[in-house]
This record gives C-alpha cells, sequence and structure tokens, in this order.
C-alpha cells in the first residue's frame, strides 16, 4: 500500500507529470479563450437568427437566410475536417498551424453556430406576451434586447454555454492530434503512438475532471439565475 501511494512511478511508470500538468493547462487555455469568443459571437448569432426572422424585431428574409446557412453549414461540418480547412486561414492570423493559439479560430469558429442555435431556441422560449408588453410601454428596441430578452433568456443561455464548454474539451483533444498541444495531442502522441496506455488514461481521467468542473460551474450559474 505504502509503495502505491508513494510512487506515482509504480501506477504510472511513463507519465511525466511536468509534461502532463502543462498539457491541462494548455487544454484550459484554449476552453476558457475558446469560449469566452464563442459566448458573444454565439449570442450575436443567435440574436441575429431569431430578430431577422418573420415577425420578429429585425424582420429580414435576406439577412435571416444568410445568417442560417451559416450557421448551418459550420456547425455541421466534422470538426477535425474544419481545422483542415481553416489551415490557409489561421497561418495568416495566427502566423502558424502548431501551438494552443493556432486551434482557437477552428475552435471559435466550429462552436459559435452551434452555440448560436441554442440561443435562438432560448429567445423563442420567451413569452411573446413580454415582448409585446415592453412594445406597449414604449421600450426601444434595444432596450427590448438588454432588458427584456437577454435577461429572461440567462438561465437558458448559461445551460447552452455549458453544453458548448463541454464541446469545446473534445474539440481541444481533436485539434491536439494535428499539433496544438493539450491533453489529446500528449494521449495521442506520447500515449497511442508510443503504446503508453497509462499516458492516455492520465490524460482521460484529467479531461473528465475538467468537464466535470465546467458542468458544475454551469449547473450552479443556471440554478442562481433561474428565479422560477
Amino acid at each position: 500500500m505504502n509503495k502505491i501511494l508513494a510512487a506515482n512511478g509504480w501506477l504510472f511508470p511513463n507519465v511525466n507529470w511536468e509534461n502532463m500538468w502543462d498539457a491541462t493547462g494548455e487544454t484550459i487555455y484554449m476552453s476558457v479563450i475558446a469560449l469566452a469568443f464563442t459566448f458573444i459571437f454565439g449570442i450575436l448569432l443567435g440574436l441575429l437568427l431569431f430578430l431577422t426572422d418573420k415577425g420578429q424585431l429585425w424582420q429580414n428574409k435576406a439577412v435571416h437566410a444568410v445568417t442560417a446557412a451559416y450557421v448551418n453549414i459550420f456547425r455541421s461540418i466534422p470538426f477535425i475536417i474544419l481545422i483542415v480547412l481553416l489551415i490557409p486561414f489561421t497561418r495568416s492570423l495566427i502566423g502558424t498551424m502548431l501551438g494552443p493559439s493556432a486551434a482557437l479560430p477552428a475552435l471559435i469558429i466550429g462552436a459559435a453556430p452551434f452555440y448560436a442555435r441554442m440561443v435562438e431556441i432560448a429567445l423563442r422560449e420567451i413569452d411573446k406576451g413580454v415582448i409585446e408588453a415592453s412594445k406597449s410601454m414604449g421600450a426601444s428596441n434595444r432596450q427590448i434586447i438588454f432588458k427584456v430578452l437577454l435577461p429572461e433568456s440567462m438561465p437558458a443561455l448559461v445551460s447552452g454555454i455549458t453544453v458548448t464548454a463541454i464541446a469545446l474539451v473534445s474539440y481541444t483533444a481533436m485539434a491536439g492530434v494535428i499539433g496544438a498541444g493539450g491533453l489529446g495531442d500528449l494521449a495521442y502522441r506520447d500515449g497511442f503512438q508510443r503504446n503508453n496506455s497509462d499516458i492516455t488514461l492520465v490524460a482521460t481521467i484529467v479531461v473528465l475532471i475538467i468537464v466535470f468542473i465546467f458542468q458544475f460551474i454551469g449547473d450552479y450559474l443556471t440554478n442562481k439565475l433561474d428565479k422560477r
């Protein structure tokens, strides 16, 4: 028992804990930065989808069709293919295809449309009577958006970004396969390719811990914001 507790080398002989820590930091970096931009762009896209639809504040068939097409296309492309398609764009923007920062454009472009649909669904669930009441009281479109639509849908928006955060963690693992770093890269390069199953196991456990943390935070915030 003492040997097991005292010597990680006996349990995980091939795991370099410094590398594991660095890879964990890279995964968290990619996930958090991409999540922040996904939240912003996803809400903007979701609002545009909702507000330009038939019967809404900014009804515009052309804008709605273009926005819906963009969202449908980019949320349908498998993430590993999207990374490859965006290589020229990423190189021109970041200067390289290697490293955690190089994964951010693909992560954001892949996740924002996914979240935008969740935003649209959340906005559609708002009671139309609340919006009509705001209009009758003379509220401007800006006031309706920022004082009615977003506050009323906030629990659903937080719940949606929690689901998106978990998807982003899995995206970072896929991005690691082509050199973005993080736990996916470590599990594939040092674990799978070198037949070190203990490295793959530990990397998987750390990914699960990150997912559980995101889920806990998301559930906590959703419950706090839900006034029902």
